[in-house]
């Protein structure tokens, strides 16, 4: 119950506003850093990756968090590259909704599947960070900071799944299961308006 409040009180934390703003111009390692953590789009997104991942289990805890990982940062490029992309945001709040619902299922899932359908969202994502990369930055100091913060975030997102598992089989699947319908409503909420 611990991880779930932890969980749920750093992805409320983060304010939407700020992911997306162009506000900051300082360049290079830390912008990058904290685009993904200064938004709650992505924080609940990139997280639920992390959960989704203990979900699917076996070698997909590492192979869906580094799908995202590498899509993502082909999406960077797009981005960088001023290639448009229609609808990111509305892709990027759909995958908040999305994952969080594979979670909730608590269906068993072939990994190619999730693989697939994280590879896809994390394209919307790296869009949006490359976009938002100030003109003065380093692309190559932006990346790596984007890309050691969602790894970041898919390891809370691992983490809580491997804590709340130790919570008893039953009960830990169920939590991981709540956890994963939070992170959808959450983005349905993010859909309305109201987050």
């Amino acid at each position: 119950m611990k991880f779930l409040i932890a969980f749920l009180a750093t992805a409320l934390s983060a304010t939407s506003a700020l992911a997306h703003t162009g506000a900051m111009t300082a360049g290079g390692f830390l912008t990058g850093f904290l685009h993904p953590i200064g938004g709650l789009d992505h924080v609940l997104a990139i997280v639920t990756v992390g959960l989704l991942a203990f979900h699917v289990g076996g070698r997909a805890t590492w192979l869906v968090p580094a799908s995202f990982v590498g899509m993502m940062v082909v999406g960077g490029a797009l981005g960088a590259a001023a290639l448009a992309l229609p609808l990111v945001e509305f892709g990027i709040v759909l995958s908040v909704v999305v994952l969080g619902a594979m979670v909730a299922s608590g269906r068993a899932m072939p990994a190619v599947l999730a693989i697939a359908v994280v590879g896809a969202f994390a394209v919307f994502h790296g869009h949006a960070h490359g976009t938002e990369m100030p003109g003065a930055a380093s692309g190559m100091a932006y990346g790596l900071g984007f890309v050691l913060a969602t790894a970041l975030l898919h390891a809370a997102g691992l983490l809580a799944g491997y804590g709340l598992a130790r919570l008893g089989p039953v009960s830990g699947a169920r939590l991981v299961r709540v956890t994963g319908g939070a992170a959808a409503c959450a983005g349905l909420l993010l859909f309305a308006g109201v987050l």
